[in-house]
């Protein structure tokens, strides 16, 4: 693996299963990435299904393990909650069955970790210290935390309780899209999701991603909070470029100086 910089990061979502090779050395997609839509049942043996598609289509591109970032806390390759795929993900050691079903070793990673790692390395948190809180707004709302740029791993502030219910019920994207509400009323929900997380971590930078990134100005300007916050850099493909050095990582592949002190992801 050394000197190898094109690694396959797939970024498994609610809705959607993106793939690309990574440039580690730039942080950014190799080539144009791939998007498949997420089975239903979104079961391990379907969306296994789905990835294959996506690895078969850059075959001759990649080379070594393959990054994939799934909705979900990931313990030692067991993914032990499930919010936005298949219950039958609960317990599933994925690591080791998603290798044995692609014939590739992978490294299974959280989502909301995966993008935040690539925002620490390469985007909207590169040098950044002190306490830095990554939220992805999308079929629900994935979290990472970094302290002076070293991940806390597996963290899920999306589904802190806020007015009797699930934070991310109100403050993902999909529930605008899903209620058919204009940003500035979804704003009110977010107001009252970051001033919480503001309250219980008090953070030095807010990064926000997802797909909904894109339309940062129509709702970020919006808030009213103590705490910077801004859009993450690397837009949707943060995931997909974060799973791609979790994976690289893991094998001793060459990567930026300074991302094996901030992509501390557990084995």
């Amino acid at each position: 693996m050394r000197g190898v910089t094109h690694v396959l990061g797939i970024d498994v979502g609610g809705s959607g299963i993106k793939g690309a090779p990574v440039d580690l050395q730039a942080g950014e997609l190799a080539v144009p990435r791939r998007k498949v839509l997420t089975p239903q049942p979104s079961t391990p043996e379907a969306c296994a299904g789905a990835m294959a598609t996506i690895i078969e289509q850059f075959a001759d591109q990649i080379d070594g393990p393959i990054g994939v970032a799934v909705p979900a806390p990931v313990l030692h390759g067991v993914t032990p909650f499930m919010a936005n795929l298949d219950q039958s993900w609960v317990g599933l050691d994925a690591d080791a069955y998603l290798s044995e079903k692609l014939g590739r070793e992978v490294v299974l990673v959280n989502d909301a970790d995966a993008a935040g790692v690539a925002e620490m390395q390469y985007g909207a948190g590169r040098g950044k210290q002190g306490t830095v809180v990554l939220t992805t707004l999308g079929t629900g709302v994935g979290t990472a935390l970094f302290h002076d740029g070293r991940l806390v791993p597996n963290t899920e502030f999306g589904h802190i309780e806020i007015n009797g219910r699930d934070a991310e019920s109100r403050a993902a994207s999909s529930y605008m899209e899903r209620e058919h509400i204009s940003y500035k009323k979804w704003a009110k929900h977010l107001q009252r999701y970051y001033s919480t997380l503001e309250k219980l971590l008090w953070p030095d930078l807010f990064i926000v991603g997802g797909g909904v990134s894109r339309e940062y100005k129509r709702f970020l300007p919006l808030l009213n909070l103590q705490t910077p916050i801004v859009p993450a850099s690397l837009r949707n493909g943060a995931g997909t470029i974060g799973a791609a050095l979790a994976a690289s990582l893991r094998v001793g592949a060459d990567v930026p100086p300074g991302a094996q002190r901030i992509a501390s992801v557990p084995a």
